[in-house]
């Protein structure tokens, strides 16, 4: 966790900005040198360091936590850098992973699914995964049929076999 105090100390101890210490402090290599090298962007940067200087250290703070947490293995994927509190990544994360499951699910069972299905490969609410193939629906790359049987499934016609027993909606 980087330190509000520390980051103020850097700050005043670099000339009042200037050389940029605290830039580097939070991990901003790039910019610190562009401070080291103009002075602060002619103290006008170190100036305006100084007051968002707690919105760095937040942002440097939730950057790092995102970090320690793909590195941890809660993600497969890359990191995603984004300027955004926790609860909105997730929330983008999450959203990813289900339509992922969704489409793995397709592939699977051969274009059909139903929202059950996708709620328990998704560990989701069923009207959470309602919910996600609604919106592709919506989109365009999904539709709403009807088995012989009467059961509503949503289908992804371009993972679909030919001869499904299906009848329009």
């Amino acid at each position: 966790m980087y330190s509000l105090g520390l980051a103020y100390l850097l700050w005043f101890f670099s000339g009042f900005g200037v050389l940029g210490f605290h830039r580097f402090y939070l991990g901003k290599i790039p910019t610190g040198i562009l401070w080291m090298c103009t002075f602060g962007m002619g103290t006008i940067g170190a100036i305006y360091d100084f007051f968002t200087l707690p919105g760095q250290v937040r942002e440097a703070n939730i950057r790092d936590a995102l970090y320690n947490q793909i590195r941890a293995g809660h993600s497969r994927e890359g990191p995603r850098w984004r300027y955004a509190d926790d609860a909105q990544v997730r929330r983008v994360h999450e959203k990813e992973s289900t339509e992922r499951v969704i489409l793995k699910l397709a592939k699977q069972h051969k274009g059909i699914l139903t929202p059950t299905e996708v709620a328990l490969e998704a560990n989701i609410s069923i009207e959470e995964a309602k919910k996600d193939l609604e919106a592709l629906v919506s989109k365009g790359f999904a539709e709403i049929r009807v088995r012989k049987s009467g059961t509503i499934v949503y289908t992804l016609p371009e993972l679909m076999d030919s001869d499904s027993p299906l009848e329009d909606f």
